[in-house]
Order: C-alpha cells, then structure tokens, then sequence
C-alpha cells in the first residue's frame, strides 16, 4: 500500500506506520490516515513519536507541542486526533463532525469487538501476521455475555482464513475445525473440504464427512475447478507472460522487479 496526496513537504525521515506497514511523507498523508482508517489509529497512533515527526520533518513543532499538551492533560486520544484533523485541513468541518461522531460509537463496542473490527480491517488489507497477532489475542480474552462461543467462533474463522492465505495449511485447518465446532456454518465445513482436498494430509474426521454429501462434494469440487481457471488467468501470471516475451535484457531486469514486488508483497502479509 502507498499513499500519493498533493502537497509536498520535504521529508528526510517519513514516519513508518506500523500497522498499515507504509511511511508517511506529510500532514496531509497523516490525515487521510486517520480519516479512512480510523480503527488503526485509535491505539498507538498519536504519541512521541509522532510528534517527534511533525517537529522534526514536518516544521509543525507548535502543532505537536499543542497536542502533546492536550494529551498529558489528560485529554482522550479521539480528541487528539479530531484536533489534528482540524488543525491540518484535510477535511471538511462537516467531515470532521462525522469523523467524531463515528469515534464515539466505536468507543461504545466491546473492546473484543472493537479489537475484532481492528483485526478484519488488516485482515481485509492483507495485513495477514498482523491480523493474526490481534485475532489469537481476541482468543485470550475471558468469556462473558459477549464472548461466548459464536464470537470465538468467528474469530477462529478469520484466524483460519489468514492462516489459509499465509500458505499455512495446517493451522488454517485446525482454525476452521475449531469455528466450526462452535458454530457449525456450513461455509466452515466447505473450507474445511477444500483445504482436504489441496493437501492431503489434512483429513475430515468421521463427523465431518458424514456431512459432505455428494450434492454438496458436487457443488464445491465446481467452485474450486472454476476458482483454478480463474487463477490461471491472475494478474501475476499475465505479468509473467507479457515478461518472457521480451528480449533477455529487459526481461532478466523485469523478473528482478517482479520478484522484488512478490517479496514485498509476501512481507505485507506476515
């Protein structure tokens, strides 16, 4: 992910977001952040180091001092960041009222909710490992009228789609067999199927495969033929064939820049 806003700020040293895993290059790149994604800078976002961003690279030191003093004051972090929304003018006043108001309603959640909703934010950016890291922290937290089963189950079902999309089979398997058992969507158990059926050493126990009737073995066993020809014909292939049509210079420097473009992409994800 990348971000390209209009204005220019000379920058020797971007701020690295950790959770987006992208630097940042200006104030208006901070606050197109904090406007679209509000879940990921409800935590950690603002603080020393941040500030020591807007001071140093930034030329806002008056801005960041301002805001360091509102937050040690013991003002809440919300209201930091609708500050800095103001302050920097990325948005509309009428923006940053629904900017507020939608704050205040994710601080009315769970905080399992709230971590949950964080976590299928990464999960939906690719961010995968770090999915993971907040989804097997969800699974720690104690039961109550709100984690019960069918949340857990939910979260073993997004841990076991990240696993599934790291290439970790195994562990993708042992999360959907676990979501299932709790909360038995028949969604799971075609996961489960088609995990059974790339790798061999995954098996359906005798309960599961009593439920996978031929109708059903029928219906998946298509969707995974045309999920195949469909990936025949992904990007990543298009790009290798339009390479290997090239002369060997420009294509031995194109498979450098596309494998440099896979390993990056790979990173994001775990």
């Amino acid at each position: 992910m990348s971000l390209l806003l209009c204005r220019q700020e000379h920058v020797s040293h971007p701020y690295f977001m950790e959770s987006l895993g992208i630097h940042l290059y200006s104030s208006q790149e901070i606050a197109y952040v904090i406007y679209h994604y509000p879940l990921l800078v409800l935590d950690g976002f603002v603080g020393d180091g941040l500030f020591a961003f807007m001071r140093e690279e930034l030329d806002q030191g008056f801005l960041a001092l301002k805001l360091e003093r509102w937050l040690k004051s013991g003002e809440r972090v919300d209201d930091v960041l609708v500050l800095l929304l103001q302050e920097i003018g990325y948005c509309t006043q009428s923006e940053v009222t629904q900017f507020r108001q939608l704050m205040e309603d994710l601080r009315k959640k769970h905080a399992a909710e709230l971590k949950k909703m964080k976590a299928d934010e990464l999960f939906s950016m690719r961010q995968y490992g770090r999915a993971v890291e907040l989804y097997e922290e969800l699974l720690m937290v104690p039961a109550d009228t709100y984690v019960n089963d069918e949340f857990r189950g939910r979260v073993w079902n997004n841990l076991g789609s990240c696993y599934a999309r790291m290439f970790q089979l195994e562990k993708a398997f042992d999360a959907y067999e676990k979501a299932y058992n709790r909360i038995g969507q028949i969604q799971i158990l075609e996961q489960l199927y088609e995990l059974s059926q790339i790798d061999s050493r995954l098996k359906l126990g005798d309960r599961l495969t009593a439920l996978v009737t031929e109708e059903r073995k029928a219906e998946w066993d298509e969707k995974m033929k045309q999920a195949r020809e469909k990936a025949a014909e992904s990007e990543q292939l298009r790009e290798l064939e339009q390479l290997f049509r090239k002369d060997p210079i420009k294509r031995q420097a194109g498979e450098a820049e596309l494998l440099r473009k896979w390993k990056q992409e790979y990173r994001s994800m775990v």
